[in-house]
């Protein structure tokens, strides 16, 4: 229900900040479920993943009345489908690798880096133009990876890969003509002849772990389907009613979980170079944050300043 005036209402608000909170906190939980399926190797635990969202997100599609909407889609929109598909899956199976090899805080690092990442994006390829705080940000952002290149001896490969990939899925996902059911849906379809395929032959080869590790693992395996599909679209319900500016400070509750996964319970190895590396991406979003919240707040003011 919208407040007087067109706006949203408080109501709804504070069911989208649910929502939002709820789909990034379990994100941050990701490491402790996506840990706990490490003996099925990365690739397998991903091929399950991307069978059994399809089959989570099916039955959404079904249960909402979208599945009609998966037929005749243009050749553009397909493109974008299976460019959003490639992306996503890419994103999942380096998280997966990275989460399950032991390496979370530099998967959360992913996710810290990747507003940055979305900016530069917005800007090479939509031809965005971007302020001048923004371009601090980004600054800051690249001194960072440098300054953590030199700390690990090599670049931060699973941080930069994860905040890569989602970006393009992110800038795939603003512009695709689907709403986020039926798009989440179509990519299913386009991945799973893939991971059918490789889970098929783990099995004649005899190295699956579906049914080799007891029908606990099995459960896991078939669980990721919904643990992946629930957050995704409490986030569609959240970016719905949630100014972005909101969605946007929120959305770091999922590395910093992540994080805190890593340093605290995992005991990750963080010697001082790293925390100064990290120090410099936290700045880089203080900068980004307090820019955007400044924006909006100008936009706010022009809105309501008397005409003439």
């Amino acid at each position: 229900m919208s407040a007087p005036g067109g706006g949203v209402g408080t109501g709804t608000r504070a069911s989208g900040l649910a929502a939002g909170v709820a789909a990034y906190a379990a994100w941050g939980m990701f490491p402790l479920f996506f840990g706990l399926l490490a003996s099925a190797g990365a690739v397998e635990v991903l091929a399950h993943r991307m069978l059994w969202t399809l089959v989570a997100m099916l039955g959404v599609a079904a249960l909402t009345g979208r599945l009609s909407r998966l037929r005749g889609l243009s050749v553009r929109t397909t493109a974008m489908v299976v460019a959003a598909a490639v992306s996503i899956s890419i994103n999942w199976g380096v998280y997966i690798y990275g989460v399950t090899s032991g390496q979370v805080v530099e998967s959360a690092l992913g996710y810290f880096v990747n507003p940055l990442v979305a900016v530069v994006l917005g800007l090479v390829v939509l031809r965005e133009r971007i302020t001048r705080w923004q371009a601090v940000a980004v600054a800051l952002g690249a001194a960072a990876v440098v300054v953590l290149t030199v700390d690990y001896g090599r670049p931060p490969w699973i941080a930069l890969i994860l905040a890569v990939s989602f970006g393009i899925y992110g800038l795939v996902k603003k512009t695709i003509p689907l709403d986020p059911v039926t798009s989440l849906t179509a990519e299913g379809i386009v991945t799973a002849p893939f991971a059918i395929g490789y889970l098929v032959w783990l099995a004649v080869v005899g190295q699956s772990t579906f049914a080799s590790d007891g029908p606990g693992h099995a459960a896991l395996l078939v669980a990721s389907g919904v643990v992946t599909a629930v957050p995704l679209l409490l986030f569609g319900f959240a970016a719905q009613r949630l100014p972005l500016v909101t969605l946007g400070i929120i959305q770091y509750l999922n590395p910093a979980m992540q994080m805190t996964w890593g340093v605290v319970l995992l005991h990750e190895d963080m010697p001082g170079s790293r925390w100064i590396g990290f120090g410099l991406i936290w700045l880089a979003l203080l900068v980004f944050t307090v820019d955007a919240v400044r924006r909006v707040r100008r936009s706010r003011r022009g809105a309501l300043a008397p005409v003439g």
